[in-house]
């Protein structure tokens, strides 16, 4: 079983800066595809950001584009998310991801249980 544990989350001012950490364990990093999830209150949960398992993938949901940045240490077992130019509607909790893929696929088999981001103004 992976065994997935975000932290990083708190609040932050509208065009700041947060950096979300997953660590992993119960696998080989190096075998999961990793990625990030949010969401947001009274919507769906939405597909972030993903990296592959070697690291030299990634893809990100359009509305992060240029602001986020997804990547992974797989010597730390851990992969991170680089938030900038954060805006409003960027609040949600975030959810970390993990399959045992070479990418991640649409619903992950393993989940984190969240960090909480709050944007303010």
């Amino acid at each position: 079983q992976v065994h997935l544990v975000e932290s990083g989350g708190g609040l932050a001012q509208a065009g700041g800066s947060l950096r979300l950490a997953c660590a992993a364990s119960g696998r080989t990093f190096s075998s999961l595809a990793m990625g990030w999830f949010r969401q947001a209150p009274g919507k769906e949960r939405e597909f972030v950001a993903a990296v592959s398992r070697s690291g030299s993938l990634t893809y990100y949901a359009d509305f992060v584009k240029g602001r986020f940045t997804i990547s992974r240490n797989n010597a730390e077992n851990t992969v991170y998310l680089q938030m900038d130019s954060l805006k409003l509607e960027d609040t949600a909790v975030y959810y970390c991801a993990a399959d045992e893929l070479q990418l991640l696929s649409t619903r992950p088999r393993h989940w984190g249980k969240g960090t909480l981001v709050t944007v303010s103004s």
